[in-house]
């Protein structure tokens, strides 16, 4: 046994290094190499098939909670969070993550992977085309704020995501600026992430107890990636400022392309 969590120590590290300095060097969630990964090493540790891929989606979602803190202190140092925007779409982000956390539960596995293969095969071929809406209108009312918030929750919390794959997009089409869209959406991942990993806490209560979790949070996942991410994803900024990363960022949509066909297979 502690050989074993040994290594799993070490698998979660590698995988905790390696999310934060991509996610630092390419501008990009840790879901999307998160939630296969640990949806294999939890595999791999004979969970059972039905739980893996909600336990990963919940633990990444869970793990935003302290990442996104990290990056909105270094949005909001910048001038970038437009608190007025994110307090607009924030309690719909609220209620959307918890609506989407007891959907993702209720969802077969299978079907929760399948829809997470969608999600990766999405934000990778807006990765490899880089492609950006043209701003062609305003932000909404505050009901539609509400509404749009509501939408950016359930889908996040549905893939185990922060949400800047839906409301990037979504701000740049209504005229905010590309540096303010990606601050704003910073500070959006940490209503999504609390209220996302609350509902999976809650949908997993009656869950029989499994060795290292909590409802569907796996804590040493959480814990290990938690520090290794927020730590090494300011080195990979730093390499981002230094190098033409538009090459990179096309090589990693294949990566992901074959992360996406790994869940369809399986």
């Amino acid at each position: 046994m502690p050989t074993d969590f040994a290594l799993l120590t070490l698998e979660l590290l590698v995988l905790g290094t390696a999310t934060g300095f991509i996610a630092g060097l390419l501008g990009i969630g840790g879901a999307m190499l998160m939630v296969p990964f640990l949806t294999a090493i939890l595999t791999h540790r004979g969970y059972p098939a039905d739980l893996v891929v909600k336990m990963a989606v919940a633990t990444s979602l869970a793990t935003i909670c302290f990442t996104s803190l990290s990056s909105m202190r270094a949005h909001h140092a910048r001038g970038a969070v437009l608190w007025k925007v994110a307090g607009l779409l924030a309690p719909g982000i609220i209620i959307g993550s918890l609506l989407g956390a007891q959907l993702g539960a209720a969802l077969p596995g299978k079907s929760l992977g399948l829809l997470f293969a969608v999600f990766v095969a999405f934000s990778a071929t807006q990765m490899f085309l880089n492609s950006k809406p043209k701003a062609t209108r305003s932000l909404p009312g505050p009901a539609g704020m509400v509404g749009v918030g509501g939408v950016i929750g359930v889908i996040s919390s549905l893939v185990g995501a922060g949400g800047a794959f839906v409301s990037v997009p979504f701000m740049t089409w209504c005229n905010v600026k590309i540096h303010d869209a990606v601050g704003t959406s910073s500070a959006l991942g940490f209503p999504i992430a609390v209220a996302g990993t609350v509902g999976y806490l809650w949908a997993g209560r009656t869950l029989p107890d499994m060795p290292y979790s909590v409802g569907y949070i796996y804590w040493p996942a959480l814990a290990i990636i938690s520090v290794a991410s927020v730590l090494m994803a300011p080195y990979g900024a730093r390499v981002a400022h230094r190098m033409d990363i538009r090459p990179l960022r096309r090589v990693f949509a294949g990566v992901l392309y074959a992360l996406a066909a790994y869940f369809v297979l399986r």
